[in-house]
């Protein structure tokens, strides 16, 4: 997952991260430049999944 290709397609990723995974809020989904780390560990809580699970989802989409 490049930061960069996260950054300018985040609020389309966020859309269909939210469709994926209903439990997902848009608070959990908030992505703040400098804070990926932090985004990513919001993530792997609330779906309960690996760092690498979550950054290959994050890449399939």
């Amino acid at each position: 997952m490049n930061t960069l290709q996260l950054k300018g397609n985040w609020n389309e990723a966020a859309g269909k991260l939210k469709q994926q995974f209903a439990n997902l809020t848009d608070n959990d989904l908030l992505y703040a430049e400098g804070k990926e780390e932090e985004l990513l560990g919001r993530l792997q809580i609330k779906l309960g999944k690996t760092k690498e699970e979550v950054k290959k989802v994050l890449s399939e989409l």
